[in-house]
């Protein structure tokens, strides 16, 4: 079979010279580490048209039957003991692995591995590099065999009950599952696989998951470098990995302040109506009669600072000459519905006796909790009970202070 290791059979040993498990643990061509003395094992990254990451040993089957290909290519394959270190090895030209027969009455998942075998290190009594099938057990729903020892897995084949060259075989456009994963050289970017579910070897390691770069802090891949100074995309960046990090967030630029996210530049609120009303109560009513306008409320989010300058106003009259029109606002938080500023006469526009006048106020808050969700309503109310107050062009509007 045209497959061998590198350093495995050194015709040149001696009994003071250099051993292979010496050349193997030395540090050249190093890999990516994986522990103390152990590498990444994988399959080295390439196509021939650079179309796809990994184009060396890929198993498949071009054939009815029972036999699948594996084409040429370079691997790693790590020793579990990492006192034998890893083995370099190359399949040099297409080859054949030929897989047992079904079983009769349930299907099974055999794996195709490149397998060493290593008598220095292991029982076998053998010193080989191989690529062999590891049968799989028969069940209605069938496991992979797990990956033996001073082995690389390649792919798992699912053989159908009763399968045989006679039946036709294996399915091979739909019974192959690539299980190989790439391996790099240290200091190189892991390219996106199978089985991407594991830990950095090393803080400010790097690899793709597909879309960008990840880099490892020490306890986790976190996305990196394009959104380093700018703008992450809508839901790729969930946490924030620095002060002054933005993000996208439904069409809302939010500022990552170290623990949460705040919205970067609150926009200003700003609710109105044109239908006019009358209120002739002197407490604070959020409606008016003689309307089917709605109540008026403005919904905000309190910026990083937690204050803003809220804005009333109204064109309207009192009914009489020695009296007031007044409206101001009402300031709850959303999801409890807390109230969190009463409105008052301090803080209202007022209009007082019968001609229509146009009016406004502005009145601050602050205290507010960064990036929670507020209500402003406008709120009416006659300066003597009974006494009927006329409000049209009713608006409030929140504005975001610094």
């Amino acid at each position: 079979m045209p497959i061998r290791s590198a350093w495995l059979i050194n015709r040149t040993d001696t009994t003071t010279g250099q051993s292979r498990t010496d050349t193997r643990l030395a540090p050249t061509g190093t890999m990516s580490p994986q522990g103390l003395l152990g590498s990444r094992d994988g399959v080295i990254p390439g196509s021939p048209d650079g179309q796809y990451v990994m184009g060396g040993l890929y198993v498949f089957g071009d054939t009815a039957g029972m036999t699948a290909s594996v084409a040429p290519g370079r691997a790693v394959v790590q020793s579990r003991n990492e006192q034998a270190g890893a083995y370099p090895v190359v399949l040099t030209d297409y080859s054949a692995v030929t897989l047992a027969d079904g079983d009769a009455n349930n299907p099974r998942i055999d794996l195709v591995v490149v397998r060493i075998y290593d008598a220095q290190h292991d029982s076998s009594g053998r010193t080989e590099a191989v690529l062999e099938v590891v049968p799989g057990t028969p069940a209605a729903d069938p496991q992979a065999p797990e990956t033996p020892a001073h082995s690389l897995a390649l792919a798992e084949i699912t053989v159908p009950a009763g399968a045989s060259v006679g039946t036709g075989g294996i399915d091979w456009a739909n019974a192959v599952a690539d299980r190989r994963r790439p391996t790099v050289a240290v200091g190189g970017v892991i390219p996106q696989s199978w089985g991407d579910g594991f830990d950095g070897a090393y803080p400010g390691q790097y690899r793709d998951n597909g879309a960008h770069l990840e880099r490892w802090d020490g306890t986790a891949w976190l996305p990196y470098a394009r959104q380093l100074g700018g703008v992450a995309p809508e839901g790729e960046v969930a946490t924030g990995q620095y002060v002054g990090q933005y993000r996208d967030e439904g069409g809302t630029l939010q500022r990552w302040d170290g623990a949460v996210w705040q919205q970067a530049a609150p926009a200003a609120a700003f609710a109105y109506h044109n239908d006019g009303g009358y209120c002739e109560t002197s407490a604070w009513s959020e409606s008016v009669t003689s309307t089917d306008g709605p109540v008026v409320t403005a919904t905000f989010t309190a910026p990083a600072s937690g204050r803003v300058v809220v804005t009333v106003g109204f064109r309207g009259r009192a009914g009489a000459s020695d009296k007031q029109a007044q409206v101001s606002a009402r300031i709850r938080q959303s999801g409890s519905g807390a109230l969190v500023l009463e409105a008052d006469d301090v803080r209202a526009a007022h209009v007082e006796g019968t001609p229509d006048i146009a009016v406004s106020d502005q009145f601050p808050v602050t205290g507010l909790e960064p990036g929670t969700e507020y209500t402003a309503t406008l709120t009416y109310r006659s300066s003597v009970q009974g006494v009927s107050a006329w409000f049209d062009n009713r608006y409030v509007r929140v504005d975001p202070m610094q």
